[in-house]
């Protein structure tokens, strides 16, 4: 079997896929461009990808047997043809959780605790000059007793209600799809949970429903001081809309560990922003602890090893 690494940069460079030669010939490129895809894969037996995408056109020009996806999501697949085809698509699930929800936590803890103003403080020498033991001149506050919104109560989403219940949160949350009956927690409208909740944290994939899900109607329903969290899919907040929010005359803040377009490009709206204390944009590391993308390549060879076996 041949097997064709067509994004191996993307799992980080301290991964190591020396396993994968007992299972055939193996064939690693870093990063693999859209025109350089079909050259690549033409005579594959087994495709492993994160973001190449794999479409109808190089499906149909090619010998592809099974599609590993090391990802959750399969957007970068084309579903119904492989279908056709008769290639197999297998993708992975529940690796990241514990490395999105720490991320989550990171984003809010940022904004509620200040630490940067304190940490800046110390650096530019001014607690050796100051006659008090102390400097607490920048508020910053207490988790319990906040309103925890979550958007997306998947694996990801419960163990971000866990760990806000850790801190005494209240934890609300509303389900996208609609199909979500979780009782532990209440069930709210988005309305209700956009308008009350001190901390919105989002965890929803990306589909017709969710597309500017969070646009100016809803970010404007949001209390002064508010933190949103976006871990889940760019694309879900209208990044002009949040842009437009940051940068108006109330206080709010926001997290972002993804976009709608990766990586950022520079005419992004939140490139513009004035008020840069109240955002932080990550490149989508959410899903990137060492321990999650171990668990993450163990999966795929577990899939082609199934799939020769």
């Amino acid at each position: 079997m041949k097997i064709v690494f067509l994004d191996r940069k993307t799992l980080g460079k301290d991964i190591n896929l020396d396993r994968f030669n007992t299972l055939g010939q193996v064939e690693i490129y870093e990063t693999t461009l859209p025109t350089q895809t079909l050259t690549r894969v033409k005579d594959a037996d087994i495709v492993i990808t994160n973001k190449v995408v794999i479409d109808k056109e190089i499906m149909d020009n090619s010998d592809i047997k099974l599609i590993c996806i090391a990802a959750t999501g399969t957007n970068n697949v084309d579903l119904k043809h492989a279908t056709v085809k008769g290639i197999e698509v297998k993708n992975v699930a529940g690796y990241s959780t514990s490395s999105v929800a720490q991320v989550t936590i990171s984003l809010v803890l940022h904004f509620m605790q200040k630490l940067n103003s304190y940490i800046n403080y110390v650096e530019k020498k001014n607690w050796e000059k100051s006659d008090i033991y102390t400097y607490i001149d920048v508020p910053f506050y207490e988790l319990k007793n906040k309103k925890w919104g979550i958007i997306g109560l998947g694996s990801i989403g419960t163990k971000v209600a866990q760990i806000a219940e850790s801190f005494d949160c209240e934890v609300n949350y509303y389900s996208t799809s609609g199909k979500n009956n979780n009782t532990k927690y209440n069930q709210t409208s988005l309305e209700e949970l956009m308008k009350e909740s001190d901390i919105v944290s989002i965890h929803s994939p990306l589909n017709d429903t969710t597309y500017n899900m969070i646009n100016k109607t809803y970010l404007d329903m949001m209390k002064e001081d508010a933190i949103l969290i976006n871990v889940g899919r760019g694309g879900i907040i209208n990044e002009a809309d949040l842009a437009n929010k940051i940068d108006s005359n109330k206080s709010f803040y926001c997290g972002i560990d993804v976009l709608e377009k990766e990586p950022i490009e520079k005419s992004n709206p939140l490139n513009k922003v004035k008020n840069k204390d109240r955002i932080i944009i990550t490149p989508h590391i959410g899903w990137g602890s060492v321990e999650s993308r171990n668990r993450l390549i163990n999966l795929v060879f577990d899939n082609v090893k199934e799939y020769i076996v």
